[in-house]
């Protein structure tokens, strides 16, 4: 029975996510606070929370030291993102193409079960990490307490990779880790379709 419900549930899932509307958390219209705005930014943008949840869900897939180092790192470069953000210093439009991107490449790694080398998953976390911390950087200024805000963003981002971390702990050993893999190609496809909406918005 349980095989069955497995079959039924990925597909509704797929559908799911692939019938969402691009959204963006990269622009907040009104009045932000500190830690509650914070906290909310990365959960208001389909594109920040999956390559969030995929990064937690990588690290667990692969196992060993990369269920913690992969999760620690992009926190604390996020935040270096995010203080080039705040200088304003860069065109957003690449920087959305880049968290696009992020969402395509760690959901193929997770779909590929691709065991990369640490160095390598650990210089590509760092990259995407600096691109989604930075839209928080630009925002910060905005906030009562940009101080807060910025812990909000970093302490949601950590719970989100926990999350991650948890469900591929969980659904590691079903069907030999297809499900996760599945999973991936999921989060991978949105990413495709995060895109698709930039080039043709």
């Amino acid at each position: 029975m349980r095989q069955p419900l497995l079959h039924l549930g990925l597909p509704v899932f797929l559908f799911a996510l692939l019938s969402a509307l691009p959204a963006s958390a990269h622009v907040m219209d009104g009045p932000l606070d500190g830690f509650g705005s914070g906290f909310g930014h990365p959960l208001a943008g389909f594109d920040h929370l999956l390559a969030m949840l995929a990064v937690g869900l990588w690290g667990a897939q692969m196992g060993g030291r990369s269920v913690w180092t992969l999760p620690a790192t992009f926190p604390m470069i996020m935040c270096i993102g995010g203080l080039i953000g705040m200088t304003g210093i860069l065109p957003g439009q690449p920087i959305e193409y880049g968290i696009a991107l992020s969402v395509i490449v760690l959901g193929g790694a997770i779909a590929a079960a691709w065991r990369a080398p640490e160095w390598v998953a650990l210089a590509l976390i760092a990259a995407f990490a600096l691109m989604h911390g930075y839209p928080h950087g630009v925002l910060a200024p905005r906030a009562s307490d940009p101080a807060a805000f910025t812990v909000g963003f970093v302490v949601s981002t950590g719970v989100i990779h926990v999350i991650g971390i948890a469900i591929g702990a969980a659904l590691k050993p079903i069907g030999g880790g297809r499900l996760v893999q599945a999973l991936g190609a999921a989060i991978s496809l949105a990413g495709f379709w995060f895109l698709f909406g930039l080039v043709t918005g």
